[in-house]
């Protein structure tokens, strides 16, 4: 048997020869396998011959990345790229463009904390800046999260209705599959699922050719910056800033990035699974923005309150099809951040009090864990199956608290990242440090003129003219 090494998270190990030794493990042993090291753990990948090459190579690494970037595309991040699409058409894409090198970049920064370190990102900000600005973090995400789980139990609730299954049965079903993914089964297990999920996207590029799309202005869209001074226009603006760059995708990609064991030296293809990640998870919303503009925007229809609400107004310009396909994005998007957003929230709290944590414990080791889990899904639920429950004006207050959080988040994330005490030669290089702080500034600023802007309007002051 003969071992061999190279750089990198995925490296061959080791080649399996089939040996006869007894029966039962005979007949397993029949198909040739070989063995790999993906993060440090060894797989062995049976019925292959050779080491895989290529896309098959950089499939095997995918993982926290993707899952963090795909699950930013809940229920109500698909609400607010639909209203994008329906109220200014093509004319915000270029704002998705920008953005997917911010959330590159935040995300990548993320995911070599939990590298460099082997520590989730509120453990950190204990740590180094002490247990009140801990709490204060945690208290945060647990409120702005709370209450995005209920959104994307609304969400699963809506995506079944259009196939005529009443939420009063999907939402319930839900809940016990999230849970026994997540308490029954492994990390990886989970992290299979989850990317399983992902596959749901799908059905948004199919939807957005449906449409019958302007190329042109959608390349327009994409490369030229427009700018309005007004209300609607500054607050769809932030609103895409917020929905696309949220704290809970930080938290859950630099903790299972830890919880999958990425050691430092294999942290290289781990750039590739986060830069996979993010471009495909902001692919998806541009053709959401893309299918929603190309139907409804130019035919009159501007104002769409959930992404349920799409669905059924695309049926009549695009097709029964297209309204099915934006309905099964929809279902995979909610319950994928219905899963993820739990898990980021008892990560963070496990971080700042100091419990046992983790998917790949048992319930009996990690009970606290688990109990929070439980309680988020389970509280989610029963809240999104009140009737008549204010869900437009729940998830403003939310956007708003998740923004108000973010800079927070980005801040810390930005000092930790160049603390070469914790990460050593994985610290910031220039580049980074330049867009990552552009990325807090413009992050800060756009908070900023929403909470201004807001605060003004209760004096009767509107700064936008003719508003």
């Amino acid at each position: 048997m003969s071992t061999r090494t190279e750089p990198g998270g995925l490296e061959p190990v080791a080649t399996a020869t089939p040996t006869p030794v007894a029966p039962r493990t005979a007949r397993a042993l029949q198909k040739p396998g070989v063995t790999v090291n993906i993060w440090g753990h060894q797989v062995m990948l049976r019925g292959l011959r050779r080491q895989p090459t290529g896309i098959w190579r950089w499939l095997l690494l995918l993982g926290p990345g993707i899952i963090a970037g795909s699950a930013g595309n809940d229920a109500g991040g698909i609400a607010t790229y639909s209203q994008t699409g329906a109220q200014f058409g093509y004319e915000l894409l270029w704002v998705i463009v920008l953005m997917t090198v911010s959330l590159s970049v935040v995300q990548e920064m993320s995911a070599r904390l939990g590298a460099a370190t082997g520590r989730g990102l509120l453990d950190l900000v204990r740590e180094r800046f002490g247990l009140r600005l801990a709490l204060l973090a945690a208290a945060v995400v647990l409120i702005a999260n709370g209450g995005l789980i209920i959104s994307e139990f609304v969400g699963i609730g809506a995506a079944t209705e259009l196939v005529g299954i009443s939420k009063d049965i999907s939402i319930p079903v839900a809940v016990v599959v999230l849970w026994f993914l997540v308490v029954v089964g492994s990390y990886n297990r989970v992290e299979k699922i989850l990317l399983l999920m992902t596959l749901a996207f799908f059905a948004y590029p199919v939807a957005a050719f449906l449409a019958h799309p302007n190329f042109g202005e959608v390349a327009h869209g994409m490369v030229v910056p427009s700018l309005k001074w007004n209300g609607d226009y500054v607050l769809i603006l932030v609103a895409l800033m917020g929905t696309t760059l949220t704290p809970y995708q930080q938290i859950f990609q630099q903790s299972a990035t830890v919880e999958k064991g990425v050691a430092r030296r294999h942290y290289g293809p781990e750039k590739i699974d986060t830069y996979v990640g993010m471009v495909f998870s902001n692919l998806m919303s541009a053709f959401i923005i893309i299918a929603t503009a190309a139907t409804l925007h130019v035919n009159g229809q501007t104002n769409i309150e959930s992404a349920a609400q799409a669905a059924q107004a695309l049926a009549p310009v695009a097709g029964q099809a297209a309204s099915l396909l934006f309905g099964v994005g929809l279902l995979g998007a909610a319950l994928m951040a219905g899963g993820v957003l739990p898990l980021a929230t008892a990560y963070s709290i496990g971080e700042v009090f100091g419990f046992r944590k983790g998917v790949n414990l048992s319930f009996h080791r990690a009970r606290t864990f688990f109990i929070i889990f439980t309680a988020l899904l389970v509280g989610g639920a029963a809240v999104a199956l009140i009737p008549g429950v204010p869900v437009i004006q729940l998830l403003v207050g939310i956007q708003v608290l998740n923004g108000i959080l973010l800079p927070v988040i980005l801040v810390f994330i930005m000092l930790l990242i160049n603390d070469s005490r914790l990460v050593g030669d994985l610290k910031n290089g220039r580049v980074y440090n330049i867009l990552g702080w552009a990325t807090v500034v413009i992050i800060t600023g756009s908070v900023l003129v929403l909470l201004g802007t807001q605060a003004l309007g209760l004096l009767g002051i509107n700064i936008f003219p003719g508003g």
